[in-house]
Formats: structure tokens, C-alpha cells, sequence
């Protein structure tokens, strides 16, 4: 038996033993691998946000302007004659360390998401990023990948990187912090949410095919640490499509014009 065979699955999928209890608890019984994975992946720190959100919420998300608060796809701010503006962002460290190149862009891909899927069109992205000194060969490497990986998804899909920042810094070797955010316009009469009311409707999953990438991003990947493993998670890191993307945001801000979606969500990591 291999050291990978006699690692208990909850720990496999990036659960903790107190979260393996508290999920026996919510079921009244032992779940099923399935019922693992999907708790996997919501309970991951990519999804719930679950060491950081205690200092999210410190954070003012209130006001005369605020149409969309926490809790939807991106906060959606009234700017005036009728416009509103989308605003996201989102860290995607541990898939750019690991596959710089490809963590980066699927980041990019994944912002872009959030915001077309509150009826927004997006228009600009920016990138605040922080890496290990230039010096360090691992570091070079991730700052040269990640850099072209937001680059060439955003000129893909059509979406410019009008502006970002960058430091490097020791307590960055091996630690990169890799954001990408997106701005996105709408009529604020065209704003929708991630909620569906109403019997009868069409149900419908749209996106790139399904392939071996990415599956465990959020939970696998995204909750464990640096070291942990890195080489053997490649796989796990997804693979970007942004001419699918590009597809996927016209068809979808199309369908939204024309009143035939009551409710849209991005799917991108659960």
C-alpha cells in the first residue's frame, strides 16, 4: 500500500478531521465520496473564503451607490445615468505557483466570469501582484509565466490589462500572490443574479468541454499548502479556453438582453 492509497479520502479532498465531524453531523450519518467532494469544494478556502473571511467582513459594504453587496458573483456599484459598474477581484496563488502560466490565465478567466454573470460586459482588468526576488530561479519563472498567462488570456478574449503593480520581496520566495481584477458596464435595468424563481424553466450548463484539468483546484489545490506535494498537483491546475470565453460572454450578455434568463451563476470552481 502506497502512502497516497492510506490517506483517508476527507484528508485527500482538503478536508480537516473537525470538518469531516461537522459534516457527520449535518447528515446524521457518514457521507459518501460524493458528498465529500462537493463539501470539499464549498468548504474550500477558494469557495468559502473560510480563514479570511473574518477580516472580509471588517471591510465597509454599504452605501447610497451599493446595488450588489457580498454573497453574488461581483459588487455592482450606481454610477449614474442609468450605467452601473462591476467590481471583482480574486487571488489565484497556489495554481500560479504550481503552473504559472496556466494558474494565471484560468484567474483571469475566472474574474472575467464573475462579472459578465451580473450582466456586465467586461472591459478592463488589472493585475496586483507580489513574487520573490528576481534573483531566485523558481521565482523568475512564476513571475515571467503568471505575467504572460493574464496577458495572453486577456488579449484573447478581448479584455486589456490597462494597469496592475508588482513587488518583489523575500517573504514572497515560494509564497507568490497572484490578483486579477476585473471592471465591468451594464445598464443597471440588465442586472441579474445568481438566483432562479419560477417552475417550468430550462436549465442550461454552457462552457469548455470537460477534461482531467482541474479537477480538486479549489480543494486539492487551493487549501493546501505551497510545499505540499507541488509538482504532484499539476494536474489539478485547470487549462484556460478564452475563445470559448469570449463565445460564452456574448452568447450569454445576448440571451440577457433579449429577457430569457431569470437567473445565471458561474460554476468556474464549484
Amino acid at each position: 500500500m502506497t502512502a497516497a492509497d492510506a490517506t483517508p479520502i476527507h484528508i485527500a479532498l482538503g478536508l480537516t478531521d473537525e470538518e469531516l465531524a461537522d459534516i457527520v453531523d449535518i447528515l446524521g450519518r457518514e457521507p459518501n465520496r460524493l458528498e465529500l467532494s462537493m463539501y470539499s469544494v464549498m468548504w474550500s478556502e477558494h469557495c468559502s473564503y473560510k480563514s479570511s473571511r473574518i477580516h472580509l467582513k471588517r471591510l465597509p459594504t454599504e452605501g447610497e451607490g451599493v446595488l450588489v453587496g457580498p454573497g453574488e458573483n461581483a459588487g455592482v456599484m450606481d454610477v449614474g445615468d442609468g450605467i452601473a459598474a462591476a467590481i471583482r477581484i480574486e487571488s489565484h496563488n497556489h495554481p500560479s505557483y504550481i503552473e504559472p502560466y496556466q494558474g494565471a490565465a484560468t484567474g483571469a478567466g475566472g474574474i472575467l466570469r464573475d462579472i459578465f454573470t451580473m450582466g456586465a460586459r467586461p472591459i478592463a482588468l488589472m493585475d496586483p501582484l507580489r513574487f520573490g526576488p528576481l534573483t531566485d530561479a523558481r521565482s523568475r519563472w512564476v513571475a515571467e509565466g503568471v505575467v504572460s498567462g493574464i496577458s495572453g488570456y486577456g488579449n484573447s478574449v478581448g479584455v486589456p490589462t490597462v494597469g496592475g503593480e508588482v513587488v518583489f520581496d523575500e517573504c514572497y520566495r515560494g509564497n507568490p500572490l497572484v490578483n486579477v481584477a476585473c471592471l465591468g458596464i451594464l445598464p443597471a435595468d440588465r442586472l441579474v443574479l445568481a438566483k432562479a424563481t419560477g417552475e417550468g424553466n430550462l436549465a442550461v450548463l454552457l462552457g469548455s468541454s470537460t477534461g482531467r484539468d482541474g479537477i480538486g483546484g479549489v480543494s486539492v489545490l487551493a487549501s493546501a499548502g505551497f510545499d505540499e506535494g507541488s509538482e504532484d498537483k499539476r494536474p489539478a491546475v485547470q487549462v484556460g479556453d478564452p475563445f470559448e470565453e469570449k463565445r460564452l460572454i456574448e452568447a450569454c450578455l445576448a440571451l440577457l438582453d433579449a429577457g430569457l434568463v431569470v437567473g445565471i451563476q458561474d460554476l468556474g470552481g464549484a
